[in-house]
Formats: C-alpha cells, sequence, structure tokens
C-alpha cells in the first residue's frame, strides 16, 4: 500500500524517438566513479538526505521530508506513515485503481472456495474492502487490522453494510496488537508500495505470517517479482534534473546531486523502452523470511536498437499462484497502468548504445537503516560498447 501519491506528469514532454549520430572522431567516454563524494558516508545504510520533495511526492510526503530536514526536527517519513492513511483521498486513488482492486476482487470471488468457512487476517484493512470481499464469499470471520484512524471509517463501513458479525476491525499495529483468536487460516494484504519494497509493509505481514497463520495456511498474494529495463529519456531529464544546473542564470547544481539520489515515481512511455527487460528478484511471500527483502541482483540489459539510455526503470509483478487460475497483475510499462506506475532511476551519463549491446551491472537493494520504510538502492553499471565506455556506482534513497 501507498502513504503518498504521485504527480500525473500531465505536461511531460513528448519523448521523440530519434536515432543518435554517429561520429567517426574517437568519442568514446571512459568513466569510473560514484554520485557520492569520497568523504561522504558510501554505505547503504544512510544517502545524503533530501533538500527537496522528490517530483513523485505528494503534500503528505513533503511535509514528512521538511519534518525530517529541519533543523531540531525530530519527525521522519516513518512517523507520518500511518498519519497519511487517515485521509479518505490516499483510500480513493487505491480503490479507483481497477487493475489493483479488480485482481483481489476476482482472486477472493472466483475462488471463493479458498475462503468458505476460513478465519481471514487482513493486514492493513484501510477501508475494509478485502475484508468485505472475504466475508461476501463466504469467510468464518475476518480481523482486519488497520493502524491509522481509517479504522474508525472501515467500522462503520463494515456496520453499514450488515457485515458486523464477520468482520471484526481491530485499530492498532499487528506488531503490538493480540487478537481474538491464535491462529488463523488465510492473510490477504496490499502490502506493495511503489518500488514494490518502499514503505517496508512486507515485513508486517511477515510477522503476522509467522505469529498467527496456521501450518499450510494461505498468504494472498503470494510472489512478488521485481523488473528492470532501460529508457531513452532525454527531454524529461533535461526537464527534471539538469534544470538545476542554471536557475534564472544562477548555479543550483548542489540541488541537481540531490534529484539524482530521489528515484521518481511515474508513467513511461513504452516506446521509451531500449532494452529487454531483466528479472531481478522473485519473493515468495509464504516462505520467505524478512532479510530476503535486502538482496543484490545482477542485471544485463541487451540493447534493442540503436539509441540513448538516460535511465533505468523498475517495475513490479504479483502473483496469486494458489488460486484455481493463476491470476495477478503488472506494473510494467507496457500493461495497464496503475497508481504504483514504475520507478525511474536517471543516470549520471548518457550512455550510446548499438543494438545488441548491453548494459551490465547489479543491484543492491536495503531497507534505510535510519528509516526502515524508507529504501536504499546501489546501483552498478557499465558499458563496453562501440561508442561509449562508462563505468559507474550511483546510489539512491527512496523516502
Amino acid at each position: 500500500m501507498d502513504s503518498i501519491s504521485t504527480n500525473s506528469n500531465d505536461n511531460k514532454p513528448s519523448k521523440a524517438k530519434f536515432q543518435y549520430e554517429v561520429c567517426d572522431n574517437n568519442d568514446e567516454t571512459v568513466t569510473e566513479s560514484s554520485n557520492l563524494d569520497v568523504d561522504e558516508d558510501t554505505s547503504m545504510s544512510d544517502p545524503a538526505p533530501s533538500a527537496s520533495a522528490s517530483a513523485s511526492a505528494s503534500a503528505s510526503a513533503s511535509a514528512a521530508v521538511d519534518g525530517d530536514s529541519m533543523v531540531g526536527g525530530d519527525k521522519t517519513s516513518a512517523d507520518y506513515y500511518f498519519d497519511s492513511y487517515s485521509h479518505f483521498g490516499i483510500h480513493e486513488e487505491m480503490l479507483k485503481d481497477v487493475v489493483r482492486t479488480k485482481t483481489y476482487q476476482n482472486v477472493i470471488y472466483k475462488n471463493s472456495f479458498l475462503f468458505k468457512d476460513k478465519v481471514v487476517l487482513d493486514v492493513g484493512a484501510g477501508t475494509g474492502i478485502l475484508s468485505l470481499f472475504c466475508a461476501k464469499v463466504g469467510a468464518k470471520h475476518v480481523y482486519a487490522i488497520e493502524c491509522s484512524s481509517m479504522a474508525d471509517m472501515a467500522q462503520e463501513i463494515v456496520k453499514q453494510n450488515g457485515f458486523s458479525n464477520v468482520i471484526t476491525v481491530i485499530k492498532g499495529k499487528v506488531e503490538e496488537i493480540d487478537l481474538p483468536v491464535p491462529q488463523v487460516d488465510i492473510i490477504i494484504s496490499e502490502w506493495m508500495g511503489y518500488f514494490l519494497l518502499y514503505e517496508n509493509m512486507l515485513d508486517t505481514v511477515l510477522y503476522a505470517r509467522d505469529k498467527w497463520l496456521v501450518k499450510d495456511g494461505l498468504v494472498l498474494p503470494d510472489k512478488a517479482s521485481l523488473y528492470l529495463t532501460a529508457i531513452e529519456d532525454a527531454d524529461y531529464k533535461e526537464d527534471k534534473i539538469e534544470f538545476w544546473n542554471s536557475v534564472y542564470g544562477f548555479d543550483m547544481s548542489c540541488i541537481r546531486k540531490q534529484a539524482m539520489m530521489e528515484p521518481i515515481v511515474d508513467t513511461v512511455d513504452q516506446n521509451q523502452i531500449a532494452t529487454n527487460c531483466q528479472l531481478l528478484k522473485t519473493m515468495d511471500i509464504s516462505k520467505m523470511t524478512s532479510g530476503d527483502a535486502s538482496f543484490t541482483a545482477p542485471f544485463k540489459l541487451v540493447a534493442e536498437r540503436d539509441d540513448y539510455i538516460h535511465a533505468l526503470v523498475a517495475y513490479f509483478d504479483v502473483s496469486f499462484t494458489k488460486c484455481h487460475k493463476l491470476l495477478g497483475f503488472s506494473t510494467g510499462p507496457k500493461s495497464r497502468g496503475t497508481h504504483w506506475k514504475q520507478t525511474v532511476l536517471y543516470l549520471e551519463d548518457v550512455l550510446t548504445v548499438c543494438q545488441g549491446e548491453a548494459v551490465v551491472g547489479s543491484m543492491t537493494v536495503a531497507p534505510n537503516k535510519k528509516n526502515p520504510r524508507d529504501v536504499d538502492i546501489m546501483l552498478k553499471y557499465s558499458v563496453n560498447g562501440r561508442h561509449c565506455r562508462v563505468s559507474r556506482t550511483q546510489y539512491y534513497r527512496m523516502r
């Protein structure tokens, strides 16, 4: 689930496709560097804090960043996490995400045999929509846990729809509440954040699984996969990143450095994609441990045409493999849009690639040590092609 909404970027510049000019002179670029200064902390735990909210941040996220950066400020984005879910607007956005909500509805309605007479735990219930779906198909009882004040609304919604005898709304943190029952048969949750892991709600689902799920019980969804691809994005990178080099004639490049370190959540035009898509990581929610959400994965992105590459793009798929028929959805740029959009990581270098050449490297992902709801990303990439030779390490923080 997502505590912030993103700018729609309706005025985003169009992506004019072009072929790069091949020069006869020796114009290759050889680079081996990082986007962190030598005297900065290069650990994955704490990249430099942001000087401004990223383009993907809504008012609630901006408030979190501002509170974190103020002198003497005690709040971090973790403190704003549950508060942000108190506002109905975020739930409206998620409920209107047809790909998201209809998939969950289909999973439940088309597999009622899984839920009939079963005890279900809804982790991060929000308005209680998943609990209502489960109750409608005959669940014995549903415990809907919601920490934000939306729990009060969920309770009223349950009452208004006549399910008070089937659904019990519990207000509190999963890690702190007690259930009236020792075990549940099914755990259902929409825990996915931007870049799959932002907000770190997965840990909460795993905690609930280990504490309450009966042996051979179901976790829905049970599989999640993170993917990576590369795009040409010259116009938008110029608009969002290079803009800071000269602002009304003044050098504000110090902000550019911070902008480069903050991934942007936005919708990517599939025509921008210049390489294949690479699977980075698949998580089995029914078996994995909390530590498995921290990983390093290699990648090899092969150019499908002669083009420039300005950014890498991450997206995820989720699957419900225990259903009568495999169900799930993708948040990729070639699929129907969702509120998760895609996550864009701009590169310091403009990579010039010929068809068949590869961008190779690795991505390391881990929760930020100071605020585990944030995600630290370390990207290593290199190209050794006809017109471009580059090797670099970049650090990002989703916050």
